[in-house]
This record gives C-alpha cells, structure tokens and sequence, in this order.
C-alpha cells in the first residue's frame, strides 16, 4: 500500500483515519481495494476520467490564469464515504433548516410578517438585504416551497462536528457535478465503487421533475416545465442544459417565452405552448426587465405579473435571496427555534455582525485571526482569511468595514476537516467541505451525496474551482437492510 505511505493526518479532523492513524471503518474497504492498484495504474484511470469529462463537455476556466484556457473539471478518484449514522444527522438537520428558511420566506413575502413583528429578525436587516424584493410581496408560491432547490454548504471542525458555512437559496449549482462524478467513479473505477453499499443520485432528474410539477400553479393539468438559462456563455450553462436532459424538458431562452394575458407561453415549431413552472437559473435582476433591469436582454417581460396572477410557478421563487444574505444566516437558528419550536441540529460557524458597535470593535481587534466575508458575496472572492493576509490587506478591509459594515460579517476560522487526495504517486491531505442539494417537492428530500469540494492547493481553504478547487464523488452508505 505505497499510495498510503508518508501520510499526515495530524493537525486537523481526517475524515479517512482516525487522531491514532487508524483508517476509520467505513474506509476501510477503500483503502484495501485502492492500495491495490499501483501509481501508473491509477494514473492511467485519472487519464480516463479526463478523457471522459472532455468528451461530455465537462470544463471549466481559472479566472485570471493568463491562458485562459477551459479546462476539464478536476475530479479527485479518493472519493468521500459518508456511513449511515453521520448521514442521518445531516438528512434530518438539512431537512430542519429548509423547512424553516421556506416558512420564513413565505412568513415574509406572503404571509403578515410575524418573524420581523416579533423581533426575531431586525427589520433593518431584510430591507437592506442586496436580495430583498419588494416587487415579491404577495405572489403565490405553492406549498410554500420559496427554496425548492436549496444547496447548504457544510464543513467539519477540529472536532469532525457539521457546521453549516451557507445557505445557497436562489440559483444554487454543482449538481451537474454530482452526477456526472458518479457515473465517472463507476467507469473509471468499477471495481472500487462495486465493493461498497453506496445510495444512488442518479434519480435526481426525476426527483427534480416531481418536485416543480408539484408545485405548478393549481389550474395546471398536466403541468409544462421548462428550464430557463441566460445563455450559452453563462458559465453554468452545461449545468442548465444537463438538467433539462435529465428532466427530459425544454431548455429555454428568455426570447423563446412571451407573455400575453398574464399567461407565459413558449414558442415552438406547432405555435405557443401555455408553460407553468419555469425553473430559471437567471438572477432576479435580470428576470423581468418590466419589473426588474430595463436593460436585460434574458429575461421575460411581463413574467412577474404573471406569476402574480398565479398563472406560472417561478423556482427558486423571486426573492430568495434575503434569505440567504450572509448576515442574515446568523438568525436561521433563532427561525428554527421560532417556527418550529426545536433546537438546531446543524449548529452554525460562529459569526459576529458588524453593524452592532460592540461586536464590530471585537472584530477590528482581531482581523488577524477571523475570516470576513462581504454579505452578498459568492465562489470565495473578496474574503480577508486573517492568518494568510498581509499587513495592506489587513489595513484595507479595515477600511472597508467601518466605511459599510452591514456590507460584512466575520466569523471564527474553522480548521476545515482534510481527506486523501492524489498527488501524483501518493496521497496527501487536502481540506474540503460538502454542499448537499435539498429538494422541496411533495415532501423534503435530500439527495443522497452532495458535491465534496476539495481545495487542491496544500494548505488552501478555499475549494472553489474558480480558484483551483476541485471535487470528490461522496458515497453515502446505505444502512442494513436498504
């Protein structure tokens, strides 16, 4: 087992072995199978798995590499094992959380606003949101189901705790990844993957499909779904083309849909087709340039008063993203304790808010030692990680947060949990953190696995592959008897 040796695991939580170097139980069948493969041997698969990603068009660009070249997705072969027990935890924790993030939304949008009456949350806190839409208020959202797509970020601490980093609740992505990381690990490494019990993603299409259908506008017969993306140079694209496949519905664009009556119709070769659920992966601003940016060339005008007459379900609903504002994250435990009545299973990282005076001297004590985060921020740009930055930076974030301190919070750095990762003929421990996708359809679900992200930079916090991150498939065991 030459792959294994040299390897370090102190310092951190190592999700393979345990603090006396022990390879934990639910590994231990990976290690046994991978360690029988040599170097060349491995190599020669991770050629495969490229050959395959290129061939599915599967890429992505580093920002501000000077080639500028697409390259394919970088997918680690050491996948992340999840055992039955851990994974309970999270379903039901997960399933928590949405549940309140969706009784908020509508509390607030549809309902009379009892969470901001009560003072639960600041009402200061949701008007200056960059994600709160007063153009939302009153438009039916069916079941309630505002989040119906909801990508939670999880990281593990020094303990092997869960903690939720964030809350993604308007156009949350990766789930591409998720599934064409699997069916990658079952070419590549049939003989690895068949050796363990492992719950399936592939469903997620279908699960997806139900979901949107469920929560199609009541008059809707047979619904029409369709996805609507920006565009070919959106750099989601392959994502929202993916999905349309899996659903076997029609991707769109925003001139292939217009408005009449208060009615969104699609053109097609036999004439217009009534739609009634639009998954859109374009932000709010440019959705409606009726309602919203005058200048958007994407959107449909005339699609907000249409789904406020009821006549079209918009998913995720318009809106979402006062809920996932970075400030407010630090309230959704208290949400969770108010609509629901019980206590968080998924703690959060702990956070100061810098609009408070008391908390915000604490934090400019101690730049050095916390993360901080623009609020409506997103894919790791425009941190401060304390520890790693310079005197300048330092100085200059400073400067940012008392010229706007709503526009950031600070929180703990959380000593990321590490896994094996491939270097060359070896492993090494990389950090990595876990978005798992939750669905709210007829009831909540959450997909069986989620997108293990993995900062292939030694040392590196940060996972995104905009900046180098990469990816692990994550293999959730079945319990016995499933």
């Amino acid at each position: 087992m030459t792959l294994f040796a040299g390897y370090e695991h102190e310092g951190f939580f190592d999700e393979f072995v345990d603090q006396d170097g022990e390879v934990r139980s639910h590994y231990r069948q990976l290690a046994l199978r991978l360690g029988a493969l040599s170097p060349d041997e491995l190599n020669r698969r991770e050629r495969l798995r490229d050959a395959a990603f290129r061939s599915a068009g599967i890429t992505f660009t580093v920002y501000g590499e000077d080639s500028g070249l697409e390259r394919t997705f970088p997918m680690d072969l050491v996948p992340r094992i999840i055992p039955p027990s851990e994974w309970a935890h999270i379903e039901q924790g997960l399933g928590q959380r949405v549940t309140a993030l969706n009784m908020f939304l509508d509390d607030l949008y549809v309902g009379e606003r009892a969470a901001v009456k009560d003072h639960i949350v600041p009402i200061g806190l949701v008007t200056s949101s960059d994600g709160f839409e007063r153009e939302a208020f009153g438009i039916p959202v069916p079941r309630g189901a505002h989040c119906l797509v909801a990508g939670i970020d999880l990281v593990r601490d020094a303990d092997g705790t869960y903690l939720v980093l964030e809350d993604n609740l308007r156009n949350p992505s990766g789930i591409s990844y998720v599934l064409e990381n699997r069916a990658a690990m079952t070419r590549v490494l049939p003989g690895v993957f068949g050796t363990h019990h492992v719950l399936a993603v592939d469903h997620y299409g279908s699960s997806l499909l139900a979901a949107l259908r469920h929560v199609a506008p009541a008059a809707a017969g047979d619904p029409c779904v369709v996805v609507l993306t920006p565009g070919v140079f959106n750099s989601a694209y392959f994502e929202h083309a993916f999905l349309a496949r899996q659903m076997g519905v029609e991707l769109v664009e925003g001139p292939d849909l217009v408005v009449d009556e208060h009615v969104v119709f699609m053109r097609t070769t036999r004439g217009l087709q009534r739609v009634d659920v639009i998954y859109r992966r374009i932000d709010d601003a440019y959705l409606d340039p009726v309602t919203f940016r005058r200048d958007s060339m994407i959107g449909v005008p005339g699609l907000l008063a249409a789904a406020r007459a009821g006549n079209v379900t918009i998913a995720n609903a318009v809106g979402n993203g006062v809920a996932d504002d970075k400030a407010m994250y630090a309230f959704v435990p208290d949400l969770i304790r108010y609509y629901l009545n019980e206590e968080p299973l998924l703690p959060n990282v702990d956070t100061y808010l810098l609009w408070d005076p008391d908390q915000r001297a604490l934090v400019l004590d101690r730049l050095d030692e916390l993360v901080v985060k623009p609020v409506s921020g997103s894919g790791g740009y425009g941190m401060l990680i304390g520890p790693q930055a310079t005197d300048a930076e330092i100085a200059q974030f400073r400067q940012h947060i008392e010229a706007d301190p709503r526009g950031y919070i600070a929180q703990e750095i959380v000593q990321l949990s590490r896994h094996p990762t491939l270097v060359g003929d070896h492993l090494e421990g990389r950090h990595v953190d876990f978005r798992p996708f939750v669905l709210s359809g007829e009831r909540i679900e959450v997909i069986p696995g989620g997108l293990t992200r993995v900062a292939l930079r030694k040392g590196s916090l940060v996972v995104n592959s905009s900046q180098g991150g990469g990816s692990k498939d994550t293999w959730v065991l079945a319990a016995e008897g499933d």
